[in-house]
């Protein structure tokens, strides 16, 4: 409906060197609302901005370059020595950048598709806060590999930075979308673009018009992957409905370990009464999941990510 204000907003991340500059340009040329983490994150800390003096004052002059500038080396010397002293430019930095994201997204033209584009988005427990996470995989020696030979970095340094990064088990278990990038650049772009209007724009024009994606009915065999896919809409859920709920379950056949199920994640969500499961229907449907039944004992949402089949049962 027109009431409401609908932007989605998609998490890119993968590791250093997969590949994610090929998809976020691949996006952007179709009309995404580019929010780049790295960019804020060197914004912030420009020559003239509080966030720089803040940095001089904990960590001292030597800090700048020889034109007042934040000399990066130098300031990791003396951040990253010890866990008192990054936690300190943690301190800093996040909220500059927190306030900087929130500036920008909120600066989106309506309908847009935001594409925050964060390299630590699992570190940094950030998925549960966009509609979709779309992550960019390629094998670690083949990052390594490009790191070394196409950027000319250090290979102790490549292989440290990888090191210190999620894992791919970690990027998978809150992946939506999960772009294979073993080949050919122009290989990503395509399942880019495929993912841009097979599923990022139906699941816009959804969310914009109120509507749920349809659900599958056919029963297939147990799929692994749902137990994790309960838990990253568990973890959505929680972020739209905030304290209002008492809890989020992942329920229905397909919760059940071994069982052959429709492919659909049902999701119990727990409130005090109804008006408090009415209140939340706003919250629910910007975020991804349109109410589509009201009866006397629920409020039915279901996703509105035609490749995501949820249905989020709220009860008293």
């Amino acid at each position: 409906s027109d009431t409401l204000d609908v932007v989605i907003r998609v998490g890119l991340t993968g590791g250093i060197g997969a590949g994610k500059s090929t998809v976020a340009k691949t996006f952007i040329e179709r009309g995404a609302y580019h929010v780049d983490a790295d960019k804020i994150a060197r914004e912030v800390v420009e020559p003239g901005t509080p966030g720089l003096a803040q940095l001089v004052e904990a960590f001292g002059p030597e800090i700048l370059d020889e034109a007042g500038a934040l000399d990066r080396p130098s300031l990791a010397a003396r951040a990253f020595a010890d866990d008192d002293s990054r936690k300190l430019l943690n301190s800093i930095t996040h909220p500059l950048i927190g306030a900087r994201t929130q500036e920008l997204t909120d600066a989106a033209p309506t309908g847009s598709i935001i594409l925050h584009d964060v390299p630590l988005l699992v570190e940094g427990h950030m998925a549960p806060f966009y509609h979709l996470v779309a992550v960019v995989h390629t094998d670690a020696d083949v990052r390594l590999d490009r790191l070394v030979n196409l950027r000319g970095m250090d290979v102790d340094d490549a292989r440290s930075r990888i090191a210190a990064q999620a894992t791919d088990e970690q990027r998978r278990a809150v992946a939506d979308l999960w772009l294979e990038n073993s080949g050919a650049p122009e290989a990503l772009a395509a399942q880019a673009v495929a993912a841009w209007d097979e599923r990022l724009i139906p699941f816009r024009d959804n969310v914009a018009s109120g509507t749920a994606a349809p659900m599958p009915t056919d029963v297939v065999s147990y799929d692994p992957e749902w137990a994790a896919l309960g838990q990253r809409v568990v973890n959505r859920i929680w972020a739209l409905v905030g304290g209002n709920a008492s809890a989020v379950v992942h329920e229905g056949p397909t919760s059940v370990v071994g069982q052959a199920a429709a492919p659909v994640v049902d999701i119990a969500v727990t409130v005090s009464d109804f008006s408090v499961a009415d209140s939340l229907a706003e919250a629910l449907a910007k975020g991804g999941f349109p109410l589509v039944s009201s009866t006397h004992d629920e409020r039915l949402h279901a996703s509105a990510d035609p490749g995501r089949h949820v249905r989020v049962h709220v009860r008293a």
